[in-house]
């Protein structure tokens, strides 16, 4: 289990990077509220809550929660100094007017042409999509962070997605367990690997064509340092 948590903060970790100074940023739920415990401290970034908070900070210590301030997922978090709060209409507003820098959502699927499905598991009862449509459709970029495989080995990475879509053509970037990949016009192109990882490793556990860059990126972190 520790192993597990150690993987999912280095992805976390990775995605962060991505993020420049004074982005407006949006969070999916799992992995991707990780992120905020990675950025660096020198850079001014506005993280964007879709049920309206343009500021929204880490989760809430126990016993210091604001029952006024939560996420979209109702969680009791932090707001910084100069937040400011709005009602869905303009949060929306703000996310379908292109003015979000980057979304970093978890994803079930996602294929070679940056098509993503991360709401619905057949079988499964969901409340449904929620704003994640908006989030990929309207964010300049898109990152996808999810495990390489599902809990049966199967890929998640695919040539075509099998589940229900959220968006079409809208990831440009996809951090697993494992490695960093692009999409392209040609498809997947791995560009980093985890430590201890190759790329036969990824070409194996992806169901599409990979394509390797030239000079593949070792990560390797240090998980004292954030």
């Amino acid at each position: 289990m520790e192993m597990v948590m150690a993987i999912k903060d280095m992805m976390a970790k990775r995605a962060a990077e991505e993020i420049q100074n004074g982005n407006v940023v949006n969070l999916g739920f799992g992995i991707p509220q990780k992120v905020l415990n990675y950025i660096d401290k020198e850079k001014t970034v506005f993280f964007h809550a879709e049920n309206g908070i343009l500021g929204a900070g880490p989760a809430a210590h126990k016993g210091q929660e604001d029952p006024d301030i939560v996420d979209s997922g109702c969680v009791p978090i932090t707001a910084v100094k100069g937040a400011s709060y709005f009602d869905s209409a303009d949060s929306f507003g703000l996310v379908r007017s292109g003015k979000l820098d980057i979304t970093i959502l978890g994803a079930l699927e996602v294929a070679a042409n940056g098509d993503l499905a991360n709401w619905i598991v057949p079988g499964e009862v969901v409340p449904g999509m929620g704003g994640a449509m908006d989030l990929a459709k309207k964010a300049k970029k898109v990152i996808a962070i999810t495990m390489h495989t599902d809990k049966k080995g199967v890929p998640k990475l695919r040539d075509r997605c099998r589940l229900p879509l959220t968006a079409t053509n809208c990831v440009s970037l996809i951090i697993t367990d494992i490695a960093v990949l692009k999409v392209t016009e040609n498809g997947f192109l791995l560009t980093e690997l985890f430590e201890g990882h190759t790329a036969e490793e990824v070409i194996e556990k992806t169901a599409a064509r990979v394509e390797v860059a030239e000079n593949i990126r070792i990560i390797s972190y240090n998980q004292e340092s954030k």
